[in-house]
């Protein structure tokens, strides 16, 4: 049952223009290498006053994978924004280059290619928070999170039209951080 949805997954290198763009701010490096989105800019040094604010262009609905590492040595923790510290303020600027409207949005965090994050790992959209202060979207209005065994942030309640422009905000947090992982992108289309 897994190979339909590995099918619908990025396999090979190469983004949707066949070159993949790597883009560093702050800390931490950001890689539209897997395909099926490209990355038009990066900048931020991911703290709360100044998130990574990273714009991206997906020419279909289908999933896509971002690569994210730690371009700068590893300190769990430390706020000065010089060093990969597990801790991600985020802005994601998607423009809906795919033809069809979009009525959901889904990230998902992988510690590995294609596995779902478990608890262990560390790695989620800050689950030791109850509270939502830092997740947010300007074109939908809802949003939930699943913990286990995937880290995934839904946004719904809304529609981004061909070529529209949607605005996500969410705080990625790894306390075991780790030198690379994954961040999922899921357009969702209305079903007939």
């Amino acid at each position: 049952m897994a190979l339909p949805l590995l099918a619908a997954y990025p396999a090979a290198p190469g983004n949707i223009r066949g070159k993949a763009h790597i883009w560093r701010a702050g800390a931490y490096s950001f890689s539209d290498e897997l395909g099926g989105l490209r990355i038009l800019g990066v900048s931020g040094s991911g703290r709360k006053e100044d998130p990574f604010v990273v714009r991206q262009e997906f020419t279909s609905s289908s999933p896509a994978i971002m690569v994210i590492r730690a371009a700068a040595p590893i300190r769990p923790f430390d706020q000065s924004g010089a060093f990969a510290s597990g801790f991600m303020h985020m802005r994601v600027v998607v423009v809906n280059n795919s033809g069809q409207a979009w009525v959901e949005f889904e990230f998902e965090l992988q510690e590995l290619y294609l596995q779902p994050s478990v608890f262990g790992d560390g790695l989620s959209f800050d689950q030791r928070r109850s509270d939502s202060d830092n997740i947010s979207s300007d074109s939908f209005a809802q949003f939930s999170r699943d913990f286990e065994p995937y880290d995934r942030l839904r946004f719904r309640d809304g529609k981004v039209d061909p070529l529209a422009t949607a605005g996500f905000s969410f705080l990625i947090t790894d306390f075991t951080p780790r030198s690379q992982f994954y961040l999922l992108q899921d357009p969702r289309i209305p079903s007939s």
